[in-house]
């Protein structure tokens, strides 16, 4: 092994460690943001916050729903942390659904 080998690695080892946390947290971010869909539909259709929230957390892990009317719609925001290794990133996501089931 020469020694530019040996100084590389650490370097090579950092940045695909970097990738692999980017990765994870893309993959956290989809199921947030399919988990807000459906909480909002949940809502849309008559159903309560607690049942909107059960669905949010067993899809995305939401830790916290914050849901509002607007009009003819139902938003609901979801937040969460990014995981164990990213637990300071703080993920959020928004999504609206027809309010028909009132």
């Amino acid at each position: 092994m020469t020694a530019e080998f040996a100084v590389a690695l650490p370097a090579v080892a950092l940045v695909l460690a970097a990738c692999l946390a980017a990765v994870q947290l893309v993959g956290v971010q989809v199921r947030l943001s399919d988990a807000a869909a459906d909480a909002a539909r949940a809502l849309g259709r008559g159903e309560s916050v607690g049942v909107a929230a059960g669905i949010a957390e067993r899809v995305g892990g939401a830790e916290r729903l914050d849901s509002r009317a607007d009009g003819d719609f139902v938003c609901v925001t979801l937040a969460r942390s990014g995981g164990v290794l990213l637990a300071a990133v703080r993920l959020q996501a928004e999504s609206c659904a027809l309010a028909g089931g009132r």
